[in-house]
């Protein structure tokens, strides 16, 4: 996220009272879960239906309440669209969302308070990414992205996020933020992509499709659940976070869900390979989309670590969280950079074409 933001940091006591008061539920457990930005709490209530997760947006995306709408209701239509995804619960005034201010040791601020279905499953970080399953990470990026782009909401030009430093439209906003990385010898790479980005993204992007971005397919937004048939695979169960939705590309997608799927892998980059197929199963790349992956790709490694740094100073005590994407991150970004462009797409796109199973 950009700029000063402050993470809510309510305690369970107040994360209670917002359950029982605005929904009316009598709760059994809460508990925290881990976040980045927002505050998210795992909520029991037997008797109102189950399981939940009570989501506490940031101070600063709260002030956007046009777009967490949006996103909102892109949540409820991917699900009507048999994409597993998260829905909103009204409360018992029948809103989806509220603006709630709170106190959270710092004085009273406001934050958007939604409480959501809870998706079944662990994250995909758990389990082997086996070819089959990567392949179906980008099948399902694709069918959602496509799903998207058939959404009508008469807001959608608020998903024009020409400020947020995390689209992948907006790799150049990283140059305010490279003072992160000051000392660190990362840093001179950084500024070698962004330029690369300038030079030989930009010129091509006119050829990108466009569509709406879910903005962070990542190995900790992807649930999965042990395969009914099975073998031993697993099978995509939900997708989580929609916070980081803006208007895109589909080339964007793919590559925020490549670089994602590389970070714990044993072999980072043949991972490439069957999430390409998975999402060409459904939209296959142009010759400029495919031209411009393997930087984009970068880009967002890039994004990733300078922006984890930043956060690190604003929030200290969140260290081990934020940096668990970077500190691997940043020898992947290294080694996809001493490689190579056409080393690494002689993986990814050997012969042109492929099978799920071959990886």
């Amino acid at each position: 996220m950009s700029g000063q933001v402050s993470k809510p940091q309510l305690s369970e006591g107040q994360a209670l009272e917002l359950v029982k008061r605005l929904y009316g539920l009598e709760v059994s457990t809460i508990r925290p879960l881990p976040s980045y930005d927002d505050q998210n709490f795992y909520v029991v209530a037997p008797k109102g239906g189950g399981e939940y997760v009570l989501k506490v947006m940031n101070s600063a995306d709260s002030k956007n309440p046009t777009v967490i709408d949006v996103q909102t209701q892109a949540m409820r239509f991917l699900h009507e669209h048999g994409i597993p995804a998260q829905t909103a619960v009204a409360t018992a005034a029948g809103e989806l969302m509220k603006l709630e201010e709170i106190d959270c040791g710092f004085g009273c601020q406001k934050y958007m308070v939604r409480l959501l279905t809870y998706l079944p499953g662990i994250t995909i970080s758990k389990v082997p990414a086996t070819p089959q399953l990567l392949y179906d990470v980008g099948k399902m990026a694709a069918r959602m992205d496509k799903v998207l782009l058939k959404m009508d909401h008469p807001h959608l030009s608020a998903l024009q996020r020409e400020s947020f430093v995390w689209s992948l439209s907006n790799v150049p906003l990283l140059e305010d933020y490279l003072h992160s990385l000051d000392g660190d010898p990362l840093q001179d790479v950084v500024k070698a992509i962004l330029e690369e980005f300038k030079t030989t993204v930009l010129p091509h992007r006119h050829a990108f499709r466009k569509c709406i971005n879910h903005g962070d397919f990542n190995d900790l937004n992807i649930l999965v659940e042990p395969d009914q048939g099975g073998g031993g695979d697993h099978r995509i169960s939900g997708i989580l976070d929609f916070g980081d939705m803006s208007s895109g590309y589909y080339v964007h997608e793919l590559a925020i869900a490549i670089m994602y799927m590389m970070i714990q892998h044993p072999d980072p980059v043949a991972v490439g390979r069957p999430v390409t197929e998975g999402w060409e199963s459904v939209v296959p790349l142009n010759r400029e989309e495919r031209d411009c992956l393997y930087l984009l790709v970068l880009c967002r490694f890039c994004q990733s670590l300078v922006m984890a740094r930043h956060t690190v100073k604003l929030q200290p005590q969140n260290e081990q969280y934020l940096m668990i994407t970077a500190r691997t991150g940043m020898r992947i970004l290294r080694q996809l950079w001493d490689l190579g462009k056409a080393e690494v797409e002689k993986v990814w796109f050997q012969d042109g074409q492929g099978t799920a199973q071959s990886v």
